[in-house]
């Protein structure tokens, strides 16, 4: 099966369907960290999404694609449409960031792919298009986190559960004395060498925008 996972420089998901003997590639504007360049197409995923297209890799390698792709899974930025930095709407919409972000998604939607998966956070795509298909958690896949993720799906069954375990909570005491409950790890990031970063460290929305393994593996093994 063919397979794109465009707005993914991380490469987790591109390589749990290589593991599977899938040919996925990987594509973004930014280059991989995942260690395989000659699965990346470095650019703009908007000249790929739908199909009958050529490229190179990063690692040389050249590819026509004839006809639309058996499967695009899609990771749009989120930044100017989840929920969490719903105090500067108001800007993001003035200045158009926002009705951009909106149509870059709409892209990935609509492409010209036989199945579609497009991965975001909880944001106004809800209202703008539709309600997502699903929500998934990390907890769900066997990692002790929380991180609500949403999946609009175009002939796609919804992802199930292959391993639930307990996500791990942390307390935080707020300045009027209440006690507010997250799950451990967020608002910060921890690279594979097990150091943390801040929340406002540019290293950190990089961390957390990478698939976890978990839900990359479900993904090619249920939709590969």
């Amino acid at each position: 099966m063919k397979v794109l996972v465009a707005c993914e420089e991380s490469q987790e998901v591109c390589k749990a369907f290589r593991e599977r003997g899938h040919e996925a590639f990987s594509c973004d504007i930014e280059m991989c960290s995942g260690g395989h360049p000659e699965w990346h197409i470095h650019g703009d995923c908007l000249q790929y999404v739908n199909g009958n297209c050529q490229f190179f890799t990063v690692g040389g390698g050249y590819y026509m694609i004839n006809g639309p792709w058996d499967l695009l899974i899609a990771h749009p930025p989120c930044t100017d449409l989840a929920v969490s930095g719903a105090r500067w709407f108001r800007e993001k919409q003035m200045d158009f960031r926002q009705q951009k972000a909106c149509v870059f998604f709409m892209r990935m939607m609509l492409a010209n792919a036989d199945r579609v998966a497009v991965e975001n956070p909880i944001g106004i795509m809800s209202t703008c298009y539709r309600k997502p298909d699903q929500i998934i958690q990390p907890y769900e896949y066997g990692h002790p986190t929380k991180k609500a993720t949403c999946l609009w799906l175009k002939n796609l069954p919804v992802l199930e559960p292959t391993q639930i375990v307990e996500p791990e909570i942390v307390e935080y005491v707020c300045k009027n004395g209440k006690i507010a409950r997250f799950g451990k790890g967020i608002g910060q990031a921890m690279d594979e060498n097990g150091k943390k970063y801040a929340f406002d460290d540019p290293m950190t929305a990089k961390l957390r925008s990478k698939t976890f393994s978990g839900i990359a593996k479900a993904m090619a093994e249920q939709w590969g």
